[in-house]
């Protein structure tokens, strides 16, 4: 965090850029970085390990400062001796506030996300499919006129159960499995 902090001070001390450039806005928006997970789908109270991933969306042509945006992202790691490979593919609304240089934003997205089937704890089977949302907003600051560094966060939610073993086959839940996420995710957007 500290880092990022540095970079958005050197990024806001350079020279504003001539108003022309500030006031066609772009048209397309492709992004990608890092993303981070406050929890793992496992992480019940006691055992909470978060995960790191990736980050990729496209936003295309807004329409008076909304536009439509698909995002994918992905996260990976280990807890309770259970491997954690979730992805998730999302598209919904960004609407965008241009302050001075800098935009601010806010977004809400739905989709489906998908795991790996031994995510329970010593690896017991779970649901590789979940309904997921994700609420939040971010800032982008321009470092030349086609490219911006963006930092966002937000709330993501995804309900993965557990699976009974055969024949029955039916999802449960244990008390304390998450449900509830907090998201950040830093890189660079490319705007056309």
């Amino acid at each position: 965090m500290l880092a990022l902090l540095c970079l958005s001070t050197a990024l806001h001390a350079q020279p504003e850029a001539p108003a022309a450039q500030l006031k066609v806005p772009a048209r397309f928006q492709i992004y990608g970085g890092y993303s981070y997970l406050s929890n793992s789908f496992n992480g019940v109270p006691g055992s909470r390990h978060a995960l790191n991933g990736w980050d990729a969306s496209v936003g295309f042509p807004a329409w008076h400062n909304l536009r439509f945006k698909v995002d994918a992202f992905g996260y990976n790691g280990t807890n309770l001796g259970a491997p954690q490979h979730a992805f998730f593919i999302l598209g919904g609304g960004q609407y965008d506030w241009h302050v001075g240089r800098e935009t601010v934003f806010a977004e809400g997205l739905a989709g489906d996300g998908g795991l790996n089937r031994n995510w329970g704890a010593a690896q017991i089977p779970g649901e590789t499919a979940s309904f997921a949302t994700l609420l939040g907003g971010g800032l982008d600051t321009p470092i030349t006129r086609h490219i911006a560094f963006r930092v966002d966060g937000g709330f993501q939610y995804s309900y993965f159960a557990l699976v009974k073993p055969p024949p029955y086959n039916s999802p449960y839940r244990i008390p304390g499995l998450p449900t509830d996420f907090g998201r950040l995710s830093s890189g660079l957007v490319w705007q056309f």
